[in-house]
């Protein structure tokens, strides 16, 4: 069992180390706007992720200047023209160009394009299809809000999902079931690839797993080594997060309080630098839980970031808020189910508490700090 532990460390710290790239800045997102009403269409790309296919960066220094932007907008226009189909029963609409320029979403900067949509029999497109950046970012979505004169509803196309139809079709409540479930989906996927907030998961859940005389000897209180009290903090920790970050998930996606993001992913990574340092010398208390819901405050606004952007203004938040904080619990628990029972049963041994605990804290507060020092970059 021993060197099964050691080689958890190992393994653990392997892939921490090469998940530093990619686990820096918020999820690769598109954005599509439908106007049945206008026939029209508006699609918004990041600028870091066109800079993945496209040779825009002229000068090689890593940026992209608005000069060399414009220099590459025949090239993205290409890129939307082979990526972004709409069609209905009688063929593929034609996308005739009529406005670009740059937008702004929680994440940086976007290129933006307006098309006018011509179908074939004058009739408006009953189908989207959208098919780029999948190749590059498995985890790439695009988020679509379709405006009709019935009102407006949402959707997410993924890798395995690239096309959505445009009419409503089945009743309101269908339509509502239908974007619950899609965004109770994203929710899942947002908590399983957001390895910050994984981490501060496993760093909040982590004194739960040591047996309590060795917690009472550091100063936390509790006698025994019995399952009941470990299952009985645990959830306490893992409640409070959940209200804490479905307060400010809430909030922020209806628009009542927002802040900037490059602050909040910020603060998210040093939040965990702090729980990982808690655990050795509790200057924030003993109390995990409430550590759990202070810094849950925070976890929430990066939540809520995958949805303001779209959701903004939108009839249909409510249900997609719903749909996808109940999806980010879902994946929280799915996480614990998985990761307490194997950490209680490790717990028992003293090469876990002498070594793979601290071996586990150092390398997540080391990569904490990364983050730290890159995010703070973009304030």
């Amino acid at each position: 069992m021993i060197p099964a532990v050691l080689r958890f460390i190992s393994v653990f710290s392997a892939l921490l180390i090469l998940a530093l790239p990619a686990s820096a800045h918020k999820a690769s997102d598109s954005f599509i706007y439908v106007d049945q009403t206008q026939s029209q269409v508006r699609i918004d790309l990041a600028l870091r992720d066109l800079a993945l296919i496209l040779p825009l960066d002229n000068n090689g220094d890593g940026k992209l200047s608005g000069a060399e932007v414009r220099s590459g907008r025949d090239a993205i226009t290409r890129l939307v023209d082979q990526g972004l189909t709409l069609s209905n029963t009688s063929g593929t609409c034609q996308l005739s160009g009529r406005q670009w320029g740059l937008s702004r979403h929680s994440d940086g900067p976007y290129a933006a394009g307006r098309y006018q949509i011509a179908c074939p029999d004058n009739q408006a497109p009953e189908f989207l299809k959208y098919a780029l950046l999948f190749e590059q970012d498995p985890l790439h979505r695009a988020l679509v809000s379709v405006t009709d004169r019935q009102g407006e509803h949402l959707g997410v196309l993924a890798p395995d999902d690239q096309t959505m139809s445009l009419g409503t079709g089945a009743s309101a409540l269908g339509n509502s079931l239908k974007l619950f479930g899609t965004f109770l989906y994203e929710g899942i996927i947002h908590l399983l690839i957001g390895l910050d907030h994984i981490l501060f998961l496993l760093v909040l859940m982590l004194p739960a797993t040591l047996p309590l005389k060795t917690r009472r000897s550091r100063g936390h209180s509790g006698q025994g080594h019995d399952l009941k009290p470990r299952l009985l903090e645990l959830v306490g920790i893992v409640t409070a997060f959940t209200v804490a970050h479905s307060i400010t998930l809430a909030l922020a996606a209806l628009e009542i309080v927002t802040l900037p993001i490059a602050w909040v992913e910020t603060v998210i990574a040093l939040s965990i630098a702090v729980a990982a340092l808690n655990v050795f010398w509790p200057i924030l208390g003993r109390k995990t839980w409430k550590l759990a819901f202070g810094f849950g405050l925070i976890h929430g606004f990066g939540f809520a970031s995958v949805l303001g952007d779209l959701t903004s203004g939108v009839s249909q938040t409510v249900v997609a808020l719903a749909g996808f904080n109940l999806g980010v619990e879902l994946g929280q628990l799915g996480l614990l189910v998985i990761l307490f029972p194997a950490l209680y049963l490790c717990g028992r041994f003293r090469v876990y508490e002498r070594a793979a605990v601290p071996a586990m804290l150092l390398t997540v507060g080391a990569v904490s700090l990364y983050w730290v020092a890159e995010r703070a970059v973009a304030i």
